[in-house]
């Protein structure tokens, strides 16, 4: 999961100096760096100083999108979120000040397991560990819909009334924020979700972005779910929209097939639940209503879409860090159509 590719975007000399003055003795000695892929948005860099690792988060390089890639937002939730049934790293320090590596970042533990992205690695497990490792990933989405948002101190993370109604304006300014080229159906997505929006469920944690490659599973300890990450889009709100992101993931790799380039196929695997069995388990433990995804899900894709539309955007200014860019514009034509679809229905 990692690749070396210096450390472009991490000043190594002033986060020495930042984590004496922040954190005297936590961290010491020599530090070196891997930039972790996996991930197009925020930057995780693995840091060592030879007997331990901690991971370095920061805002991407380049265009970014407004109220994107806030720092403070996820350092926020993962240290409200310790001693919960969410599993997440201990948040070592936060810097605000940009002026120390050029951006906003924090600083947390680095925790065992994988982040799964491919069948293949999946299915050397066997379809009996896929299978509990992805009820374990509903299980946890459900986990997280449950926490007390008040009761962790997150009671200002949000607005749940009307969060269905600010997301579509939302991803709809993103869009306009990013926009390089002309998308067949893609304001025409954004027109649907804003004339049928539905009565948002109770409000929760929402992570935002919720699928398996985004959480860590180690293999060596009963195959056991060690932290959930990539918490930049959290905030409060409806929680059908989790479900609907993390079935749009796993819908997209089924229908791209074995060779579908930088969709993830991990849910081909043999195992691993199926989109109906996710949704069942997730209503059994959650006791909320499923019956009606179709605006959560072209939503999701109308997310996915701007995403990716920004991702191509930095990608061809030249402002992305690491491998598996290419490619990156071909897949928004079929976010937007499943979009379509969903919306249609």
């Amino acid at each position: 999961m990692t690749v070396s590719d210096g450390v472009k975007g991490l000043d190594l000399a002033a986060l020495r100096t930042w984590l004496d003055a922040e954190v005297p003795g936590e961290f010491p000695g020599d530090l070196s760096a891997t930039l972790i892929t996996g991930g197009k948005s925020n930057l995780t860099y693995a840091v060592t100083n030879g007997e331990r690792d901690v991971i370095v988060r920061r805002p991407p390089l380049g265009h970014v999108l407004a109220t994107a890639h806030d720092m403070g937002r996820e350092h926020k939730v993962m240290a409200a979120l310790a001693g919960t049934a969410v599993p997440v790293p201990r948040m070592i320090a936060e810097c605000t000040d940009d002026s120390v590596i050029g951006a906003s970042f924090y600083v947390m533990e680095r925790m065992p397991g994988t982040a799964f992205q491919r069948a293949a690695d999946l299915e050397v497990l066997g379809p009996e560990r896929v299978r509990d490792i992805t009820e374990r990933l509903v299980d946890t989405l459900a986990d997280l819909h449950a926490v007390d948002y008040r009761a962790v101190g997150l009671a200002d993370f949000g607005r749940p009334d009307g969060y269905l109604t600010r997301q579509v304006a939302r991803w709809k300014k993103q869009l306009d924020s990013s926009r390089s080229r002309e998308i067949d159906g893609i304001d025409e997505l954004a027109e649907r979700l804003t004339t049928s929006v539905p009565t948002s469920s109770d409000g929760t944690i929402v992570h935002g972005d919720f699928r398996l490659d985004n959480v860590l599973v180690d293999t060596e300890d009963g195959d056991r779910i060690t932290t959930v990450l990539d918490w930049e889009m959290s905030t409060l709100g409806d929680p059908l929209t989790d479900v609907a992101v993390m079935l749009a993931y796993q819908n997209l790799a089924l229908d791209a097939g074995p060779s579908s380039g930088q969709v993830t196929d991990a849910p081909r695997a043999a195992g691993y639940l199926s989109p109906d069995e996710a949704v069942e388990r997730y209503a059994a433990r959650s006791g909320r209503d499923v019956s009606e995804l179709g605006f959560h899900l072209g939503l999701a894709y109308f997310k996915l879409a701007v995403i990716l539309e920004g991702i191509y955007l930095r990608h061809s200014h030249g402002q992305t860090v690491g491998s598996g860019f290419d490619g990156i514009g071909a897949m928004i034509d079929p976010l937007v159509q499943h979009g379509l679809d969903a919306t249609s229905q």
